[in-house]
């Protein structure tokens, strides 16, 4: 399949991506699957990229809902990505190529969170696939989505903005069951 399915080259800016869109596409069928996609990314820990996370971010870009991403999304996704990164390295202070609790707390406290050590280390627990109280990059981005879902969905019952809801149980059920996250 040719650039946009319309038979012609990317502009100059645009070859690099395109190739790797490419790489990506094992299949050449010009979008990518979400196993092409985890098989494709890195999280620096030789280690296969989360499954989960590779789903958040294929129901996050894919606009017209086929369950693949086309060119235009992989666009999108990338630089998502490359943005994801800085922030991760920003905050593994350490280098070790992965965020411990303080890191992830110091994250999540410069997004806007106000949450207790105890739920920091909560998180770490939950989003901590290799046993090591650490998360590595794809959790993180798990993390940080799953976290901001969250929060939107409490948001739309938090009425008077005060951080405090109160819902029948039946609500809390929708709530969860209609999270994207």
């Amino acid at each position: 399949m040719s650039y946009a399915g319309y038979g012609q080259q990317p502009p100059p800016d645009q070859q690099f991506l395109w190739s790797v869109f490419q790489k990506v596409d094992k299949d050449k069928s010009g979008s990518i699957s979400s196993d092409e996609l985890q098989q494709a990314l890195s999280n620096g820990t030789w280690t296969p990229f989360n499954p989960e996370t590779v789903r958040l971010m294929i129901g996050m870009f894919d606009r017209d809902h086929n369950g693949t991403i086309n060119f235009q999304e992989f666009g999108a996704l990338w630089k998502y990505i490359q943005d994801w990164q800085t922030t991760f390295r920003s905050y593994d202070k350490d280098n070790s190529g992965s965020i411990d609790q303080t890191e992830l707390k110091t994250a999540l406290t410069s997004f806007g969170y106000r949450l207790s050590d105890r739920f920091y280390g909560l998180l770490v627990r939950k989003f901590d696939r290799t046993g090591t109280n650490t998360v590595a990059f794809d959790d993180f981005i798990q993390c940080c989505v799953v976290i901001q879902t969250l929060t939107n969905s409490f948001q739309a019952y938090d009425h008077n903005r005060n951080g405090w809801i109160r819902i029948s149980y039946e609500e809390f059920l929708r709530l969860v069951f209609s999270l994207k996250a």
